[in-house]
Protein backbone atom coordinates (compact mmCIF):
# COMPACT_ATOMS: atom_id res chain seq x y z
CA UNK A 1 0.00 0.00 0.00
CA UNK A 2 2.61 2.58 1.00
CA UNK A 3 4.65 1.71 -2.27
CA UNK A 4 1.96 1.79 -3.77
CA UNK A 5 1.14 5.58 -2.82
CA UNK A 6 4.75 6.41 -3.18
CA UNK A 7 5.44 5.24 -6.89
CA UNK A 8 1.98 6.90 -7.18
CA UNK A 9 3.28 11.03 -5.40
CA UNK A 10 6.49 10.01 -7.61
CA UNK A 11 4.34 10.07 -11.03
CA UNK A 12 2.30 13.08 -9.85
CA UNK A 13 5.33 14.79 -9.17
CA UNK A 14 7.00 13.83 -11.98
CA UNK A 15 3.76 15.13 -14.39
CA UNK A 16 3.82 18.62 -12.52
CA UNK A 17 7.65 19.27 -13.05
CA UNK A 18 7.09 18.08 -16.86
CA UNK A 19 4.14 20.78 -17.01
CA UNK A 20 6.64 23.64 -15.34
CA UNK A 21 8.61 24.25 -18.32
CA UNK A 22 5.46 24.89 -20.68
CA UNK A 23 3.97 26.99 -18.57
CA UNK A 24 6.71 28.92 -18.06
CA UNK A 25 6.77 29.45 -21.30
CA UNK A 26 2.87 30.17 -21.99
CA UNK A 27 3.18 32.74 -19.15
CA UNK A 28 6.67 34.46 -20.68
CA UNK A 29 4.54 34.29 -24.22
CA UNK A 30 1.31 35.59 -22.87
CA UNK A 31 3.07 38.94 -20.86
CA UNK A 32 5.11 39.40 -23.95
CA UNK A 33 1.82 39.92 -25.92
CA UNK A 34 0.08 42.37 -23.43
CA UNK A 35 2.87 44.22 -23.12
CA UNK A 36 2.81 44.61 -26.75
CA UNK A 37 -0.33 45.25 -27.12
CA UNK A 38 0.14 48.25 -24.63
CA UNK A 39 2.36 49.74 -26.19
CA UNK A 40 1.32 49.19 -29.62
CA UNK A 41 -1.97 50.41 -28.43
CA UNK A 42 -0.66 53.59 -26.63
CA UNK A 43 1.64 54.70 -29.83
CA UNK A 44 -1.50 54.08 -32.41
CA UNK A 45 -4.45 55.30 -30.98
CA UNK A 46 -3.77 59.07 -31.81
CA UNK A 47 -2.66 58.29 -34.74
CA UNK A 48 -6.34 56.72 -35.44
CA UNK A 49 -7.93 58.87 -33.47
CA UNK A 50 -6.86 61.56 -35.49
CA UNK A 51 -7.96 59.79 -38.91
CA UNK A 52 -11.01 58.88 -37.33
CA UNK A 53 -12.05 62.52 -35.95
CA UNK A 54 -13.97 63.32 -38.87
CA UNK A 55 -15.37 61.83 -42.70
CA UNK A 56 -13.12 61.65 -45.05
CA UNK A 57 -15.26 64.36 -47.44
CA UNK A 58 -14.43 66.67 -44.38
CA UNK A 59 -10.42 65.57 -44.44
CA UNK A 60 -10.00 66.79 -48.04
CA UNK A 61 -12.54 69.94 -47.56
CA UNK A 62 -10.04 70.75 -44.67
CA UNK A 63 -7.23 69.99 -46.97
CA UNK A 64 -8.19 72.01 -49.80
CA UNK A 65 -9.17 75.53 -47.45
CA UNK A 66 -7.26 78.33 -48.52
CA UNK A 67 -4.97 78.05 -45.29
CA UNK A 68 -3.90 74.56 -46.02
CA UNK A 69 -2.63 74.96 -49.62
CA UNK A 70 -1.13 78.18 -48.26
CA UNK A 71 0.65 76.20 -45.71
CA UNK A 72 1.41 72.99 -48.64
CA UNK A 73 2.99 76.11 -50.98
CA UNK A 74 4.91 77.49 -48.31
CA UNK A 75 6.14 74.16 -47.18
CA UNK A 76 7.13 72.71 -50.50
CA UNK A 77 8.83 75.53 -51.60
CA UNK A 78 10.70 76.23 -48.34
CA UNK A 79 12.11 72.59 -48.23
CA UNK A 80 12.94 72.19 -51.94
CA UNK A 81 15.17 75.07 -51.65
CA UNK A 82 16.62 73.92 -48.23
CA UNK A 83 16.91 70.10 -49.38
CA UNK A 84 18.95 71.70 -52.49
CA UNK A 85 21.12 73.19 -50.39
CA UNK A 86 21.51 70.15 -48.40
CA UNK A 87 22.36 68.23 -50.85
CA UNK A 88 24.77 70.60 -52.92
CA UNK A 89 26.98 71.71 -49.47
CA UNK A 90 26.31 68.86 -47.36
CA UNK A 91 27.35 65.90 -49.41
CA UNK A 92 30.65 67.17 -50.38
CA UNK A 93 31.05 67.88 -46.26
CA UNK A 94 30.34 64.21 -45.01
CA UNK A 95 32.74 63.08 -47.78
CA UNK A 96 35.32 64.49 -46.72
CA UNK A 97 34.75 64.16 -42.69
CA UNK A 98 34.15 60.39 -43.84
CA UNK A 99 37.00 59.73 -45.89
CA UNK A 100 40.04 62.29 -44.34
CA UNK A 101 41.50 62.45 -41.32
CA UNK A 102 42.93 65.41 -40.06
CA UNK A 103 43.24 67.14 -35.89
CA UNK A 104 39.92 68.27 -34.93
CA UNK A 105 37.66 65.94 -36.95
CA UNK A 106 35.83 64.27 -33.80
CA UNK A 107 35.32 67.81 -32.85
CA UNK A 108 33.67 68.80 -36.15
CA UNK A 109 31.19 65.98 -36.20
CA UNK A 110 30.40 66.83 -32.59
CA UNK A 111 29.62 70.12 -33.25
CA UNK A 112 27.58 69.27 -36.69
CA UNK A 113 25.94 67.07 -33.67
CA UNK A 114 24.77 69.59 -31.37
CA UNK A 115 21.77 71.18 -33.25
CA UNK A 116 20.43 67.17 -32.62
CA UNK A 117 19.91 67.25 -29.07
CA UNK A 118 19.31 71.19 -29.38
CA UNK A 119 15.19 71.89 -28.11
CA UNK A 120 13.79 73.79 -31.29
CA UNK A 121 12.70 76.57 -29.31
CA UNK A 122 16.00 77.45 -28.48
CA UNK A 123 17.33 76.39 -31.87
CA UNK A 124 14.78 79.35 -32.94
CA UNK A 125 16.34 81.75 -30.50
CA UNK A 126 19.74 81.05 -31.61
CA UNK A 127 18.95 82.22 -35.33
CA UNK A 128 16.95 84.92 -34.06
CA UNK A 129 19.99 86.33 -32.08
CA UNK A 130 22.31 85.28 -35.21
CA UNK A 131 20.79 86.53 -37.93
CA UNK A 132 17.88 88.51 -36.28
CA UNK A 133 18.17 92.41 -37.20
CA UNK A 134 19.30 93.09 -33.86
CA UNK A 135 21.39 90.30 -33.45
CA UNK A 136 25.27 89.03 -33.92
CA UNK A 137 24.69 89.98 -37.81
CA UNK A 138 22.21 92.31 -37.27
CA UNK A 139 24.81 95.22 -38.04
CA UNK A 140 26.23 93.92 -40.93
CA UNK A 141 22.60 92.65 -42.68
CA UNK A 142 21.27 96.59 -42.19
CA UNK A 143 24.07 97.58 -44.18
CA UNK A 144 23.96 95.01 -47.35
CA UNK A 145 20.24 95.61 -47.09
CA UNK A 146 19.11 92.34 -45.90
CA UNK A 147 16.59 91.31 -43.86
CA UNK A 148 15.88 87.50 -42.96
CA UNK A 149 14.23 87.14 -39.69
CA UNK A 150 10.52 87.14 -39.85
CA UNK A 151 11.00 86.31 -43.87
CA UNK A 152 10.69 83.03 -46.26
CA UNK A 153 14.49 82.76 -46.30
CA UNK A 154 14.52 82.70 -42.35
CA UNK A 155 11.95 79.83 -42.86
CA UNK A 156 14.65 77.79 -44.97
CA UNK A 157 17.32 78.54 -42.69
CA UNK A 158 15.64 77.24 -40.14
CA UNK A 159 14.61 74.29 -41.98
CA UNK A 160 18.62 73.79 -42.64
CA UNK A 161 19.77 74.43 -39.33
CA UNK A 162 17.20 71.52 -37.89
CA UNK A 163 17.30 68.70 -40.76
CA UNK A 164 20.94 68.92 -42.25
CA UNK A 165 22.53 67.20 -39.43
CA UNK A 166 20.41 64.05 -39.83
CA UNK A 167 21.65 64.24 -43.39
CA UNK A 168 25.27 64.87 -42.57
CA UNK A 169 25.00 61.78 -40.02
CA UNK A 170 23.66 59.49 -42.27
CA UNK A 171 26.01 60.83 -45.26
CA UNK A 172 29.05 60.48 -43.41
CA UNK A 173 27.82 56.44 -42.18
CA UNK A 174 26.69 55.86 -46.16
CA UNK A 175 30.49 56.85 -47.19
CA UNK A 176 32.55 55.12 -44.15
CA UNK A 177 30.97 52.12 -46.03
CA UNK A 178 32.11 52.40 -49.36
CA UNK A 179 35.38 50.20 -49.92
CA UNK A 180 38.39 51.86 -49.96
CA UNK A 181 39.68 49.11 -52.43
CA UNK A 182 37.73 50.71 -54.58
CA UNK A 183 38.14 54.62 -54.64
CA UNK A 184 42.04 53.17 -55.08
CA UNK A 185 41.44 51.33 -58.14
CA UNK A 186 39.74 54.24 -59.77
CA UNK A 187 42.72 56.73 -58.25
CA UNK A 188 44.87 54.47 -60.29
CA UNK A 189 42.98 54.71 -63.27
CA UNK A 190 43.91 58.33 -63.01
CA UNK A 191 40.73 59.71 -61.26
CA UNK A 192 41.07 62.88 -58.89
CA UNK A 193 39.73 63.51 -55.49
CA UNK A 194 36.66 65.32 -57.03
CA UNK A 195 35.93 62.50 -59.79
CA UNK A 196 36.24 59.61 -57.67
CA UNK A 197 33.67 60.80 -55.07
CA UNK A 198 31.38 61.65 -57.90
CA UNK A 199 31.55 58.77 -60.18
CA UNK A 200 32.30 56.14 -57.44
CA UNK A 201 31.66 56.90 -53.83
CA UNK A 202 27.99 58.90 -54.32
CA UNK A 203 26.73 55.80 -57.25
CA UNK A 204 27.91 53.35 -54.17
CA UNK A 205 26.78 55.20 -51.26
CA UNK A 206 23.34 56.23 -53.12
CA UNK A 207 21.27 53.74 -51.04
CA UNK A 208 22.62 55.71 -47.51
CA UNK A 209 22.47 58.98 -49.11
CA UNK A 210 18.68 58.99 -50.05
CA UNK A 211 17.79 57.27 -46.55
CA UNK A 212 19.76 60.23 -44.69
CA UNK A 213 17.89 62.70 -47.30
CA UNK A 214 14.56 61.71 -46.77
CA UNK A 215 15.27 61.38 -42.85
CA UNK A 216 16.05 64.88 -42.84
CA UNK A 217 13.10 66.12 -45.27
CA UNK A 218 11.10 64.39 -43.35
CA UNK A 219 12.53 66.68 -40.07
CA UNK A 220 12.05 69.75 -42.39
CA UNK A 221 8.69 68.90 -43.17
CA UNK A 222 7.70 69.14 -39.55
CA UNK A 223 9.71 71.45 -38.34
CA UNK A 224 7.72 73.73 -35.50
CA UNK A 225 9.74 75.43 -33.14
CA UNK A 226 12.67 77.13 -34.78
CA UNK A 227 10.91 78.26 -37.70
CA UNK A 228 8.00 79.70 -35.44
CA UNK A 229 10.49 82.10 -33.36
CA UNK A 230 13.07 82.96 -36.22
CA UNK A 231 10.24 83.49 -39.29
CA UNK A 232 7.19 83.78 -37.72
CA UNK A 233 3.81 82.25 -38.62
CA UNK A 234 2.32 84.52 -41.45
CA UNK A 235 -0.19 82.88 -44.12
CA UNK A 236 1.58 82.79 -47.47
CA UNK A 237 4.80 83.63 -46.40
CA UNK A 238 6.14 82.24 -43.66
CA UNK A 239 3.55 79.32 -42.22
CA UNK A 240 4.23 76.10 -42.78
CA UNK A 241 2.09 73.25 -41.79
CA UNK A 242 2.88 72.68 -38.44
CA UNK A 243 2.19 76.16 -37.88
CA UNK A 244 -0.70 76.21 -39.37
CA UNK A 245 -1.83 73.61 -37.36
CA UNK A 246 -1.19 75.66 -34.54
CA UNK A 247 -2.52 78.57 -36.10
CA UNK A 248 -6.35 76.79 -36.38
CA UNK A 249 -6.06 74.55 -33.11
CA UNK A 250 -8.50 77.64 -32.00
CA UNK A 251 -9.78 78.71 -34.92
CA UNK A 252 -10.78 75.81 -36.76
CA UNK A 253 -9.94 72.56 -35.38
CA UNK A 254 -11.65 70.49 -38.07
CA UNK A 255 -8.46 72.05 -40.59
CA UNK A 256 -6.45 71.45 -37.84
CA UNK A 257 -6.90 68.09 -38.02
CA UNK A 258 -7.42 67.60 -41.60
CA UNK A 259 -3.37 68.95 -42.11
CA UNK A 260 -2.49 66.93 -39.04
CA UNK A 261 -3.75 63.51 -41.12
CA UNK A 262 -2.22 65.41 -44.61
CA UNK A 263 1.48 65.40 -42.31
CA UNK A 264 1.31 62.02 -41.09
CA UNK A 265 0.12 60.45 -45.03
CA UNK A 266 3.34 62.39 -45.97
CA UNK A 267 5.91 60.92 -43.00
CA UNK A 268 4.77 57.66 -43.09
CA UNK A 269 5.32 57.78 -46.86
CA UNK A 270 9.24 59.67 -46.44
CA UNK A 271 9.74 56.80 -43.70
CA UNK A 272 8.77 53.74 -46.35
CA UNK A 273 11.17 55.13 -48.75
CA UNK A 274 13.54 56.01 -46.24
CA UNK A 275 13.36 52.15 -44.88
CA UNK A 276 13.25 50.53 -48.71
CA UNK A 277 16.56 53.25 -49.94
CA UNK A 278 18.22 51.70 -46.68
CA UNK A 279 17.27 48.18 -47.70
CA UNK A 280 18.98 48.77 -51.44
CA UNK A 281 22.04 50.65 -49.78
CA UNK A 282 22.93 47.81 -47.52
CA UNK A 283 22.42 45.21 -50.37
CA UNK A 284 24.74 47.61 -53.14
CA UNK A 285 27.25 47.83 -50.11
CA UNK A 286 27.51 44.31 -50.18
CA UNK A 287 28.16 43.47 -53.08
CA UNK A 288 30.29 46.04 -53.39
CA UNK A 289 32.62 44.49 -50.97
CA UNK A 290 32.24 41.50 -52.61
CA UNK A 291 33.44 42.89 -55.94
CA UNK A 292 36.08 44.88 -54.29
CA UNK A 293 37.45 41.32 -53.03
CA UNK A 294 37.08 39.78 -56.64
CA UNK A 295 39.22 42.38 -57.99
CA UNK A 296 42.02 42.02 -55.47
CA UNK A 297 41.88 38.51 -56.48
CA UNK A 298 42.08 39.16 -60.16
CA UNK A 299 44.82 41.60 -59.14
CA UNK A 300 46.95 39.15 -57.44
Amino acid sequence: MSTAAGRGTELGGGNSAAWRPALGRLTLVAGATVVIAVVMAFLLLPIVALFTYQPVHDLFTGIGARVATDAIIVSVKTNAIAFALMIAFGTPFAYILARRQFPGRSVVITLVEVPLVMPPAVAGLALLVAFGRFGLLGHTERLLGIDLAFTQAAVVIAILFVASPFYLRGAIAAFEAVDQTLLDVAGTLGAGPARRMVRVAIPLAAGGLGAAAAVAFARGIGEFGATILFAGSFQGTTQTLPLAVYSLFDANLDQAVAIGVLLIIVSAAILLASKLLTRSWTVSTSTSRSLAGRSIFVRR
